[in-house]
């Protein structure tokens, strides 16, 4: 079994999650890609107005409800925070011993990656694929290692989706349209739970 594996914090999960994660499976021949949201980023520790960690894993399963080969696992949910990918990683190889693991990571995440907690496991544990938008380059990317410590990984063109949750956070909070955004079952749930509003109760850490 191939299986990718997909993390963030999915706040909301949109359109470009759900097209790069079919990309991943297509050209990667995976037999499913999981998407794990995090409980809190180790990057996030102490920022305001993440929304409640079940209420982001329901939206995900929204997002890819029904999609071949796409499914949501909420194994960070279930380890307090901070969510370390090492962890995850360490997790799913105990659960799925004989599995390929891969674990694809966004241009900005790998911008990152050599801060991540003991990258050089996370890169003994699964093989690191790096995805990047048509047409730009994830080799010109410096993830921040030292001489001599790099880990090995390969890249990953995906459609160019140009969509962020940041966006769709705001444009909620202005009240405008999130149509083609987010799939329609998370835009559902949007509503449903007032979230992304000024005043949301439900938009809580």
């Amino acid at each position: 079994m191939r299986i990718g594996v997909f993390g963030g914090t999915f706040d909301p999960p949109h359109t470009g999650h759900v097209a790069v994660a079919e990309d991943a499976r297509a050209h990667l021949d995976l037999d499913r890609v999981l998407l794990v949201p995090a409980h809190v980023s180790p990057f996030k520790t102490g920022e305001s107005g993440i929304t409640d960690p079940e209420l982001r894993l329901r939206m995900t399963k929204a997002a890819v409800r029904g999609i071949p080969g796409l499914s949501v696992d909420r194994i960070e949910l279930d380890r307090e925070p901070p969510s370390f990918t090492v962890d995850t990683l360490r997790g799913l190889r105990k659960r799925m011993p004989d599995a390929e693991l891969l674990l694809l990571l966004g241009a900005d995440q790998w911008a990152s990656f050599a801060r991540w907690k003991d990258p050089e496991e996370i890169a003994r544990l699964a093989e690191i694929v790096v995805m990047a938008r048509e047409g730009t380059d994830p080799a010109g990317i410096d993830p921040g290692f030292e001489p001599g410590s790099e880990v090995p990984w390969s890249p990953l063109d995906v459609r160019r989706v140009d969509v962020s949750s940041t966006e769709v956070r705001q444009r909620v909070r202005e009240g405008r349209s999130i149509e083609d955004l987010v799939p329609a079952a998370v835009a559902r749930l949007i509503e449903e739970n007032e979230l992304y509003r000024a005043a949301s109760a439900a938009n809580t850490a």
